[in-house]
């Protein structure tokens, strides 16, 4: 059986922010490949597939954009600001992985490159990520703390 709503439905995506352990933390970002943002920095992310849920899709686009595979990950909320994607209508369900040190990594599939970046050193972020990378220093904090 087939449903229709007259409702629209936005775009549901995800994004991983993967922090390292350190003295001195570290931050796991992509430069993306395509419009919106081409050659911006931002996190590791993509669309749902209809199939996953939201853990396995930010697990799967982390893994797809970078080369890493992590197998923790803790919600650090969901992103709703209207206009937040130029593409359309989109919600982002962002979660924290946290690793002992960086990893070799290499920009895949849609990300130009990959690369990690001191918390004291971060570039301009696309998107809403900078909102994103406030509330994951905090989650992070009070694990860390």
């Amino acid at each position: 059986m087939s449903y229709t709503y007259k409702y629209p439905r936005p775009a549901v995506t995800t994004d991983c922010v993967v922090f390292t352990q350190e003295e001195e933390p570290k931050v796991l970002l992509i430069q993306r490949g395509n419009e919106p943002y081409k050659g911006c920095w931002a996190f590791p992310g993509g669309f749902m597939n209809m199939e996953e849920t939201a853990e396995e899709c930010a697990v799967r686009e982390l893994k797809e954009e970078t080369g890493l595979t992590v197998t923790r990950i803790q919600q650090i909320g969901a992103y709703s600001k209207v206009n937040r994607d130029p593409r359309g209508r989109t919600i982002s369900i962002a979660y924290l992985a946290i690793v002992d040190a960086p990893t070799a990594v290499s920009g895949m599939d849609d990300a130009a490159k990959a690369a990690w970046f001191p918390l004291s050193s971060l570039p301009d972020l696309a998107f809403d990520h900078q909102d994103i990378m406030a509330d994951a220093i905090a989650l992070f904090n009070r694990y860390t703390l």
